[in-house]
């Protein structure tokens, strides 16, 4: 195993990080052991509501199946749902390239480097709920933290030791199978375990020293991100050598083919309803962190009488959190909606029945499958008209959009580039603001019309096929 904490792209690690990345390691090793001799059988399961692309999830057995000939494996872990949905679009563009894709989140097995990415993944949730409920802590801790502290290459040193624990893991997956990764610690566990075509999917528009791995391919979605990674500047109070071309590709945002498919019939269907007066239909995501409740309700409570009026459909998928339905009823009262709660067959048939009928009312979309309630957006976007949602990995999405205030200052540059690109309005730190800027969206009926022709012409110009080429990288094709 290659170390990879001392020197990062030819950049020396003073000895004061490298040691603490080392004392991290010994830490999780002492606390959940070390299986660094454990022979893991890998074998396949369906994920029944990704059939339609015919992945298969990667699980722990008695014996190692024989993978596809075709095989592409997906590695990512459930931190909230942003991985978890850029790994389906990963599955999703591999099946439309004639690849079969393979799952394996890296946070579900009982091994050591699984028990230090649940830990960490607690701690940081953990932090997310204290930043909502402090504004002391968020500005002077969480905030730096997300954009200034994550950003520090010193900080990629001792996740690259910790990732080491990850090695047992890969042990029996072929060395040559083309491999995309949707967050950092499974790009870096695939290097450490020796795989050859490993792609660094990067979430997010901010360059961070969170995100490096050396000796995979970077994938970006933006032009601001490529310099940010090229550069590496900021990452260092001296200046750092960057990462080479061979190392870093711009590909575009990563959607799914399903969403990109009909992408101009859904958008002159959303402009039909506009010129004809029906419900405006708003999707809005909750996170399970508690992130933005408060102006969430204020948002719901605002929209309500519009919803009465027939101005707006509205939809909200809860996830599989229905405590924050529950505590939305709290805050706001019971509102009458239509509810499918573990209904994900009613779900699609009622996507089925409004994509080109009637929509009107509220609907409550909550499911305790992590796979059906990451989904139920996807199936959402398409039939309806404005999504309202944080600047995190939803800021990418092929439809129009609006951003409550983000959380983590990583965050506000999805946002920015959205504005920036014309796919999107802007980010609102306020209830006040968003409500106003919802009014006008709703009296004036060309703002959503001129976004979906935006998005249109972005479509021709390739802006959303960095899932499609992400995979052609991993399986040695020019992107």
């Amino acid at each position: 195993m290659k170390d990879k904490t001392s020197k990062i792209f030819g950049n020396a690690i003073d000895a004061k990080t490298v040691k603490q990345a080392e004392k991290s390691k010994a830490k999780y090793i002492k606390k959940y052991g070390d299986d660094s001799e454990k022979d893991y059988k890998l074998s396949f399961k369906d994920i029944p509501v990704l059939d339609f692309i015919g992945a298969k999830q990667i699980v722990f057995g008695e014996e190692n199946e024989k993978m596809d000939e075709k095989a592409l494996v997906v590695g990512n872990i459930r931190m909230g749902f942003g991985h978890y949905r850029i790994s389906i679009a990963m599955a999703s563009c591999a099946a439309a390239l004639g690849y079969k894709p393979y799952w394996l989140d890296l946070a579900s097995f009982d091994a050591t480097g699984s028990k230090m990415i649940r830990e960490q993944n607690d701690m940081y949730s953990l932090a997310s709920r204290i930043s909502q409920k402090s504004k002391l802590f968020n500005k002077l801790i969480w905030e730096p933290l997300n954009s200034e502290g994550f950003k520090k290459i010193t900080y990629n040193a001792k996740d690259q030791k910790n990732s080491e624990l990850l090695v047992p893991i890969f042990k029996n997956l072929p060395k040559d199978v083309p491999y995309i990764a949707t967050h950092v610690w499974p790009s870096q566990g695939a290097i450490h375990a020796g795989l050859t075509r490993v792609v660094n999917a990067i979430p997010d528009n901010w360059p961070m020293g969170l995100h490096l791995s050396e000796g995979a391919i970077h994938a970006v979605q933006t032009p601001f991100a490529y310099l940010g990674y090229k550069t590496l500047d900021g990452f260092s109070k001296n200046m750092l050598s960057g990462i080479p071309e061979s190392e870093l590709k711009m590909v575009g945002r990563f959607i799914d083919h399903e969403l990109l498919v009909d992408l101009e019939s859904d958008n002159a269907r959303r402009k039909a309803r506009i010129n004809g007066g029906k419900p405006l239909r708003i999707l809005m995501t909750v996170g399970g962190a508690g992130a933005g409740f408060d102006m969430f309700a204020a948002m719901v409570k605002h929209l309500l009488p519009y919803v009465e009026n027939k101005k707006v459909a509205l939809f909200i998928n809860f996830g599989d959190h229905e405590n924050v339905y529950e505590k939305l009823v709290e805050k706001i009262g019971e509102v009458p909606c239509k509810k499918f709660f573990n209904d994900y067959d009613g779900l699609k048939t009622l996507v089925s029945d409004i994509k080109d009928g009637d929509a009107e009312g509220v609907y409550a979309i909550c499911n305790s499958d992590i796979f059906c309630a990451v989904y139920s957006t996807n199936l959402l976007m398409p039939v309806c008209d404005l999504l309202v949602t944080k600047p995190s990995e939803l800021a990418y999405y092929p439809i129009p959009k609006i951003f409550m205030k983000h959380i983590g200052g990583h965050e506000v540059y999805g946002a920015i580039n959205g504005r920036e690109v014309g796919d999107s309005l802007n980010e609102y730190p306020k209830a006040k603001k968003i409500n106003a800027m919802l009014d006008k969206v709703l009296s004036d009926k060309e703002i959503i019309p001129h976004l979906c022709d935006r998005i249109d012409e972005l479509k021709k110009q390739g802006y959303y096929d960095g899932g499609y080429n992400c995979v052609k990288l991993a399986v040695g094709e020019k992107a």
